[in-house]
């Protein structure tokens, strides 16, 4: 029976970066031996949001060591006003679990109806595919697994963002609520006269500034 235990893969998938106006969302997927579980909360692997920057680099490295294999997916801010987030993440789910094929997979559900979401992904498996899904809100603070997702896709967002401010300057933390980031979206749209491609133009955020510019307001 243990040498059984060891070789039940468990997969936790989270998100970062669904609700910024600006830059990607990086989808994760983490596959971890049943048997290693512990060593997730031993480290104190938890939701990414309640972590420091540098809690996240270090436990990165702890995660890396502990699993089996991880998968980071980016979606970029054109592929997000093309085709919507929802069904993005849907299909960048249903890719993790048939390149891993774990045997259990917790991930934190982007919508309230966790029900019909669990029935899109099995819609989208090949019925050769046998998996139990845990699918729940908030996921990421219930499950060490899912925040070892939620942590790795939290610190590749946070790379690329610091990345693109090399080219662009300071952008803030990218969401609708930050006014480093409305600044420096009014900021572009003065010297430029348009928004830049790292932009999610159809937020309503991007509208409502835009809107604002096209009057003169700033």
């Amino acid at each position: 029976m243990k040498g059984e235990r060891q070789d039940v893969l468990i997969m936790g998938i989270d998100e970062a970066g669904r609700g910024p106006v600006i830059g990607p969302m990086i989808i994760c997927g983490v596959v971890i031996r049943e048997d290693s579980l512990s060593g997730l909360v031993k480290r104190g692997v938890r939701d990414s949001k309640s972590l420091s920057p540098r809690q996240r680099e270090k436990l990165k490295r702890e995660i890396e060591l502990l699993c089996e294999g991880y998968e980071l997916i980016s979606i970029s801010p054109q592929e997000i006003d093309k085709e919507g987030m929802n069904d993005l993440e849907l299909r960048s789910t249903v890719r993790l679990i048939k390149r891993f094929l774990p045997q259990k997979v917790f991930l934190d559900a982007p919508t309230r109806n966790c029900e019909s979401y669990e029935r899109k992904i099995r819609e989208l498996l090949p019925s050769r595919v046998r998996v139990k899904l845990v699918v729940e809100n908030f996921a990421d603070r219930n499950y060490p697994i899912v925040g070892a997702a939620s942590i790795l896709a939290k610190v590749e967002r946070d790379r690329r963002i610091s990345q693109l401010e090399k080219f662009y300057g300071p952008l803030g933390s990218g969401y609708p609520s930050d006014e480093r980031t409305i600044e420096f979206l009014k900021g572009y749209l003065r010297r430029r006269q348009d928004l830049p491609p790292i932009v999610r133009r159809r937020w309503k955020t991007i509208r409502r500034v835009k809107e604002k510019w096209e009057r003169g307001v700033f």
